[in-house]
């Protein structure tokens, strides 16, 4: 709640309101009305009596000062002022009780608390996942325990800003790592060095135990890494900038699916965000580029936000492949810019679109979500590059208390970029679902989905959609559900599964099958 001064500065009241005058005489010459944060009044709430005697101990505590400073008051307003306190007599002392009590205890958290300016909390998880299906000839995926560990420090230094810096450690690794990503046992023949699979779990990093910017080893085998660092502050009321070192796609843009808590929510890559969102590290989970943007708010229901991320910013020297093959510099290498305009037309309903243009200096599309995201444009070599445009849209609709209807579409042209040719190739994928607020009981949610994951609908002028590693082309589909139920307010256990048919869009593949027990400890 915040003071206000004037009647005029509560966007919900206007002169024709019957209690207008009452209003503004309480505000001109007590000064002991408040309003929400966002301005408002909500004139037509129910009141409690808890809340009406809070506002009348507001109102006294300022005709008490007022008495205290010499300002006449007129006699009328004592009088009733003495009879609201007479009758509210009882709810005015538990209230003062109330308020003893609360500042005992925010003395207490103020000589115990983390710090003045940060807040910390973290999240933990561990898995056991297994797999069957997959290339014909080959072996089922052993079953695996997985865990991975953050801690998130979030800093203020004004109220308005944010300082994240986050902490991670896991124990996936890519094949040049050891080879713990199930989809390159049960695909060795399409997985590359950077574990793409129409497999990969939620919560997996998009490069375990890698790094594609000098292809050598990175941060795994739970060793402590940072992989988010960004700054975000207010520059006008309804416009903020970030800058971050180390951060994604989805830091900037509201993700909109239901689905997209790593930690409870979807358990397949596939199922908890828009494949545009994923484009050049989108929760790779790895901090992958170095980003720039804006957060325009013009209306509670329209957000407007853009971002330029670099993903060599770092390094002076570009050496091209294999020594920077993602490039180097802030401007010179790959790149993405990416917008994203979400609506809220309803309170039910929210709406995001999305455009992303972006460079590799690779052959690589950089989601991570299928086989064919390495060597994009088929049948030719990793060494070419591509430029992409990507399209996409997102939809949820809470129609209802028990259920919520989800949706996401997406497009992306691929092209061979520079002079050495034209080839092309268009990529689809999409998802429905239904989530379940507070299903069976209170707290706890469920969701099943399907869809298409991402694969190759064209292809020319060079480029083909079937490479060698794909004896059949078939549209591939998946279907997912999951139960995450809550131990307590800090622990959940998730069972869920997904099956793929026609998995990495080959028809000769085993239709796959995962199956996926989370457990999540948050604080």
């Amino acid at each position: 709640m915040a003071q206000i001064t004037s009647v005029s500065e509560l966007r919900d009241i206007s002169p024709n309101d019957w209690a207008y005058e009452a209003l503004r005489s309480l505000v001109e010459r007590y000064g002991c009305i408040v309003g929400y944060p966002d301005r408002t009044f909500r004139g037509n709430r129910a009141l409690s009596r808890w809340e009406f005697a809070a506002g009348l101990n507001a109102c006294l505590n300022t005709i008490e000062r007022l008495i205290q400073e010499g300002v006449s008051l007129l006699k009328e307003d004592i009088d009733k002022l003495k009879r609201l306190a007479q009758e509210f007599e009882t709810e005015l002392a538990v209230l003062g009780t109330r308020v003893d009590n609360l500042e005992q205890r925010v003395a207490f958290l103020e000589d115990h608390q983390f710090s003045t300016t940060t807040k910390l909390s973290g999240e933990v998880i561990f898995s056991i996942a297994g797999a069957t299906g997959g290339e014909p000839d080959t072996d089922d995926a052993q079953i695996v325990f997985n865990n991975r560990v953050r801690l998130n420090l979030v800093t203020s230094f004004t109220g308005q800003d944010a300082l994240i810096t986050g902490l991670q450690a896991y124990n996936f690794n890519s094949r040049a790592g050891g080879g713990s990503s199930i989809g390159e046992v049960l695909f060795p023949n399409d997985s590359s060095i950077l574990s793409d699979s129409m497999t990969k779990l939620s919560y997996e990093p998009q490069f375990p135990g890698f790094n594609p910017q000098t292809l050598s080893q990175g941060c795994g085998n739970n060793s402590v890494c940072l992989y988010k660092l960004l700054y975000l502050f207010p520059v006008a009321n309804n416009f903020k900038v970030f800058v971050a070192p180390l951060a994604e796609t989805t830091d900037a843009f509201p993700t909109i699916v239901p689905f997209a808590s790593e930690g409870q929510g979807a358990v397949s890559r596939f199922g908890a965000v828009n494949p545009v969102l994923r484009v050049s590290g989108g929760t790779s989970q790895t901090g992958l580029a170095t980003a720039a943007g804006f957060i325009f708010t013009p209306d509670p229901k329209v957000d407007f936000r853009a971002l330029y991320a670099s993903v060599n910013a770092a390094l002076p020297n570009n050496e091209g492949f294999p020594g920077t093959p993602l490039g180097a510099g802030l401007f010179n290498g790959s790149y993405i810019a990416a917008t994203q305009l979400t609506l809220k037309p309803t309170s039910s309903l929210d709406i995001g679109l999305n455009y992303s243009f972006s460079y590799h200096q690779i052959n690589i599309l950089a989601t991570g979500l299928a086989g064919s995201s390495t060597g994009v444009l088929g049948g030719l070599p990793l060494t070419t590059p591509v430029n992409i445009n990507a399209v996409g849209a997102t939809l949820t609709w809470r129609f209802s208390s028990f259920a919520h209807f989800t949706t996401y579409g997406s497009y992306f042209f691929v092209d061979q970029a520079g002079s050495g040719g034209s080839a092309y190739t268009h990529l689809s994928s999409w998802m429905a679902g239904l989530y379940f607020p507070d299903a069976l009981k209170k707290g706890n949610t469920a969701g099943l989905l399907f869809g298409q994951p991402q694969y190759r609908t064209t292809a020319g002028n060079g480029a083909t959609r079937r490479t060698s590693n794909i004896d059949s082309l078939a549209t591939p589909y998946q279907i997912e559900a999951y139960y995450n139920f809550k131990v307590t307010d800090n622990i959940s256990v998730t069972p869920g599964g997904f099956v793929i048919f026609n998995p990495e869009g080959d028809s000769d593949n085993s239709t796959t099958g995962v199956g996926v027990l989370r457990t999540t400890f948050s604080f």
